[in-house]
């Protein structure tokens, strides 16, 4: 799934923005995690929304975003600089992510670059100075921040212009397989490609070192085809796959021909669609720290290896430049290392100054900065240009080694990201199916039914015992207690007729529910009595406490009870409910159920496992269950069987 805009997207967003060319600016608004929105005021259409996305996404906007009622410091110094201001011209720099909008200004035109890699960036420049930007940076050849010369990015190779010659000459020394190659080295992007692996015939995992000639032509040829319709053509997609948007092209792609796919007129609205729903998908993605920590850490990656290609590139380019200004260089060199015997530091300083391409000189250190092809180049005059060039190529191969091991930290990272997404997509996964079941009044209080199908109610806490007892417990019914103190009330409903399994079933459930199960007994007792028994009137001197009760006359004791229960699927009212109660009774009610007895593990997982079997919320489950942990002793039902 496309993360980012490529340099196709790029190149498409800028020919629809020519018609901005001649427009003014109306207002500029600058809120959350980097997003920008220009308000243009076009002739003959009204306003049109520039929407720079989250610092990686620049279309224009169907419709206008909610916008922040108070601006920023950016947006209001913007507001002040280019408000009113006339679009001159909008280009792609190059063959990069970068659009630079210029724009008339009492003085010097003022441009309003989008840099769209890198974290993403807006900066505002004139005569070559930032006045200011929304993420300052710096690197060891580029300072991005107000009132710094403003230096674009090294130029990358640009397949628009390249010839086959330079395309074999940007591909040849890679040690990589071919879709690796082509979107880093020839500058295409993963998505582009995929593409001319597909369009060629050749496949992407094949080591560029194994290719002969041939086939580097004709992949070369299928570049060209494909970007000459990228350029000269326009066919928004969105490609789907179970109506979900997968991917967005300015042009088809044959290497998703198996996806569903939608046209629309512009590829502006295509990203606005697209990018609306990777919003809506984020908002409802799980939260998670160790994962926005690692989605941190590769941006840094990229950013930091994007940065070691552009310095590898520099001085590339640099000792290259020696090569081409072999003459000019040498003759420089002989020069000042003949004079550096002769004279001294001032005055040595003072000719080398007056040479038209020296930009500067440092005796102490033996070297001067020449100006060549427009670069600044570091030399030493007491070596020769090819001693001087070899330092140089050196460099950037030492820089490359960086870029590599970076690369290799970032596919590491690449990975733990996958599992963890995995696991989410997991868990995300398993909250989906859960769906709580039909509420009932009675499951205010703890509850089973029995085998003949009685209802059995028993108090949470000392609250609903009371409730349960005056409001619940009527002179057809049955009070049942453990043989334990602080043990719950259960009253069997309509329990004057409930036959000798029912009263012991309700008897397990009540022993159940008591500290015999936090206590591990393996067994224990309970009583019944009748509903005229029960009383919350204490004799003189005695004292019931909230949620307690008197019981009077002759109690009905069950022996040997086992402190065990059974969670399982069951049919109440025609509603699909999990209940949880004495054994016997789920092997007659449920075909799907688990036994229980107490432990001293941890719950927590547990509940999460069987809440994750039944499909339902681990809140409800965990209503259902005794107090206390549990393992899990029997199994009957489930697909693993």
């Amino acid at each position: 799934m496309k993360k980012e805009m490529s340099t196709f997207d790029v190149r498409a967003v800028v020919e629809e923005m020519q018609g901005l060319v001649g427009s003014f600016v109306d207002k500029v608004f600058h809120w959350g995690d980097g997003n920008v929105l220009l308000r243009i005021n076009v002739q003959g259409q009204g306003k049109r929304e520039l929407f720079f996305k989250r610092k990686k996404w620049l279309f224009l906007a169907k419709e206008k975003p909610e916008t922040p009622q108070m601006p920023t410091s950016f947006a209001s110094y913007a507001r002040k600089q280019i408000g009113n201001s006339r679009i001159n011209a909008v280009t792609q720099v190059g063959f990069d992510r970068i659009i630079d909008i210029e724009m008339s200004s009492k003085e010097s035109p003022i441009h309003l670059i989008f840099e769209i890699f890198g974290g993403g960036n807006v900066l505002l420049v004139t005569d070559d100075r930032i006045l200011n930007c929304i993420v300052q940076k710096s690197w060891r050849h580029r300072q991005v921040r107000p009132g710094a010369e403003h230096v674009m990015p090294a130029a990358r190779f640009d397949p628009t212009t390249a010839s086959e010659e330079d395309f074999l000459a940007a591909v040849k020394d890679s040690d990589s397989d071919l879709v690796r190659t082509l979107a880093t080295s020839a500058n295409l992007g993963g998505q582009y490609a995929e593409e001319v692996c597909v369009r060629s015939g050749v496949d992407k995992n094949t080591k560029i070192s194994t290719l002969a000639d041939d086939d580097l032509s004709n992949v070369y040829s299928k570049m060209c085809n494909l970007i000459e319709e990228a350029l000269s053509t326009s066919s928004p997609t969105i490609y789907m796959e179970a109506d979900r948007m997968v991917d967005v092209s300015p042009v088809e792609l044959k290497s998703n021909a198996s996806l569903e796919y939608a046209k629309r007129e512009t590829f502006s609205l295509a990203l606005d669609e697209y990018v609306s729903q990777l919003q809506d998908e984020e908002k409802k993605a799980v939260v998670d720290p160790q994962l926005q920590k690692l989605e941190r850490r590769i941006e840094n990656q990229r950013e930091t290896i994007h940065d070691y290609q552009e310095e590898s590139e520099a001085f590339r380019l640099k000792a290259d430049s020696i090569y081409t200004n072999y003459a000019a260089v040498s003759e420089l060199l002989n020069v000042l290392e003949e004079q550096s015997r002769k004279l001294d530091w001032d005055k040595l300083r003072e000719g080398a100054m007056k040479i038209p391409f020296v930009r500067s000189i440092d005796p102490s250190k033996t070297t001067v900065v020449a100006i060549l092809d427009e670069m600044d180049v570091p030399l030493n005059y007491r070596e020769g240009p090819d001693a001087n060039a070899s330092i140089l190529y050196q460099k950037g191969k030492d820089i490359g080694e960086k870029s590599k091991r970076a690369e290799t930290a970032l596919k590491e990272t690449e990975l733990q990201r996958d599992r963890r997404l995995k696991g989410l997509a997991k868990k995300e996964a398993e909250r989906s199916d859960a769906k709580p079941t039909k509420q009932f009044w009675f499951e205010r209080y703890k509850w089973f039914v029995t085998s003949s199908g009685k209802m059995v109610m028993g108090g949470r806490d000392a609250k609903s015992n009371d409730q349960l007892v005056k409001k619940h417990l009527k002179e057809i019914d049955v009070y049942v207690h453990a043989d334990v103190h602080g043990a719950p009330s259960i009253i069997i409903k309509d329990g004057q007729t409930a036959d000798e399994e029912d009263l012991r079933e309700a008897a397990t459930f009540a022993l159940a529910q008591s500290k015999a199960w936090t206590s591990c007994f393996p067994e224990g007792a309970a009583y019944w009595v009748k509903p005229d028994q029960v009383s919350k009137t204490p004799q003189p001197g005695e004292f019931v406490p909230r949620g307690a009760f008197i019981v009077r006359g002759k109690r009905n004791y069950l022996y040997h009870l086992p402190v065990e229960l059974a969670v399982g699927e069951v049919e109440h009212e025609g509603a699909r409910k999990i209940m949880c109660g004495p054994t016997s009774m789920m092997r007659k009610r449920s075909n799907r159920y688990v036994v229980i007895r107490p432990s001293k593990e941890k719950r927590g997982k547990q509940v999460s496992n069987l809440a994750r079997e039944f499909q339902v919320p681990e809140e409800e489950l965990a209503r259902v269950l005794p107090p206390g942990n549990f393992d899990v002793v029997e199994r009957k039902g489930f697909k693993e069987e």
